[in-house]
């Protein structure tokens, strides 16, 4: 739709039997780079997040249709067939549609497609090229590989909500799904991998991930911190375990963000707050001084930026290049000037909704030879069935019977 190159991954075949997040978002990513992405449905109900509303796009007469804004979120360039697994008529479309693929996505329990004939092990020997993706909870292997993972599960048993929140308060998750987003982008990290693999020897292979491994590889410095000092930390709120000031503070008339990352930054902030005495201070000069202290002269530091207003702060700390910034709500997000100039909204024409488009979060990466590409909104429900049939197997009559507003048999 916006006339730039077909994309990187252009030419590359990928079935989608996921739903929910983490898969979709693995494969939205992928479309996004060129990828042909074809999403298989349950008919009549389709991808679960359908119904994760409101809100709903309004449709042409106004009313809301059955696709959410969750289910918008990581659908795009993707086409939708609708094709039922417990049929043997779908089953046999499904491999057919396999025979073609370069890519297989699918977020099943463990060991459930096996039934289907749609196991990795069912396939490798007759499309030895596939590379297969399952993404389950907890893995294909491990004690817990058999219970049913979500993100809310994933976020408590994997550590993050253990440091999220204030310090008194109650363990926090995340505001969006972040365990399942990263899992796809690690996902899609390992299928670029495993293309590349397959470009050099003509092999294709399985990837085992699960949002539990991936939530657990995520905690970074939180982790490696337990792992070196085996101290299991607490909450901090908004603060950092390694580093002071990090953290949010009251001004006069709203909350700013005060980022300090090294020693010349809170001698720099010290002046601009009229508080060279902290910066000379023993207790304070040093990074790890100031984490020693941290209650101390974070109490200091609040006072001080409760005596002018934030835009004060703000100006004068950038002036010096102390980083520091507003804690923004959505509004003021997609308000942002900056925010504006980088394009985080994209406007695709849609002819089934009111307003003839839908708005949808940007892909961040930006390309130089192949952009990500915004060539079709989320599916409706099979809108694309017998395109599809056609495009991946070029059916003849023979195939004729396979076919119909939800492929079932």
């Amino acid at each position: 739709m916006n006339g730039v190159s077909p994309g990187a991954l252009a030419g590359v075949r990928v079935l989608d039997l996921s739903r929910i997040l983490a898969g979709p978002a693995a494969t939205q990513l992928l479309g996004d780079l060129g990828a042909d992405v074809v999403k298989v449905e349950k008919p009549g109900e389709g991808d679960d997040t359908r119904r994760w509303g409101p809100p709903y796009v309004p449709g042409v007469d106004g009313r809301p249709t059955a696709e959410s804004a969750y289910y918008l979120c990581a659908n795009r360039n993707k086409r939708s067939i609708a094709i039922d697994l417990a049929s043997p008529a779908g089953r046999e479309l499904v491999l057919e549609l396999v025979a073609r693929a370069d890519v297989l996505v699918e977020n099943h329990k463990p060991g459930s497609l096996a039934r289907y004939g749609l196991a990795y092990e069912q396939l490798r020997g007759r499309h030895p090229r596939l590379i297969y993706c399952s993404i389950t909870g907890f893995g294909q292997t491990g004690v817990y590989a058999d219970r049913p993972g979500y993100d809310f599960l994933i976020q408590g048993m994997g550590g993050i909500m253990s440091l999220t929140g204030e310090p008194e308060g109650a363990p926090m998750k995340t505001g969006v799904g972040i365990a399942d987003v990263m899992t796809g982008m690690y996902a899609v990290a390992g299928i670029l991998a495993a293309l590349h693999h397959r470009q050099a020897s003509g092999a294709g292979q399985y990837i085992d991930i699960s949002l539990m491994d991936t939530q657990i590889a995520w905690l970074a410095n939180a982790g490696t911190n337990y792992l070196l000092s085996r101290t299991v930390p607490g909450r901090l709120g908004n603060g950092h375990p390694n580093i002071v000031p990090y953290q949010v503070f009251e001004t006069s008339d709203a909350p700013m963000i005060l980022a300090v990352g090294n020693d010349s930054q809170f001698a720099r902030f010290c002046t601009v707050a009229g508080a060279d005495e902290l910066a000379t201070d023993s207790r304070f000069a040093t990074n790890p001084e100031r984490v020693a202290h941290r209650e101390e002269l974070c109490a200091r530091i609040a006072q001080r930026l409760r005596a002018g207003p934030r835009s004060h702060w703000l100006d004068a700390l950038h002036a010096v290049g102390v980083p520091c910034g507003p804690v923004n709500d959505l509004a003021e997000v997609f308000a942002d000037p900056h925010v504006v100039a980088r394009g985080a909204e994209v406007r695709m024409p849609c002819d089934w909704a009111e307003a003839r488009e839908i708005t949808l979060l940007a892909n961040p990466l930006r390309m130089s030879a192949t952009p990500p590409a915004y060539r079709r909104v989320p599916p409706r429900l099979n809108e694309h069935g017998d395109q599809v049939l056609d495009d991946w197997l070029r059916s003849g009559p023979s195939t004729t019977a396979h076919r119909g507003e939800s492929c079932t048999s």
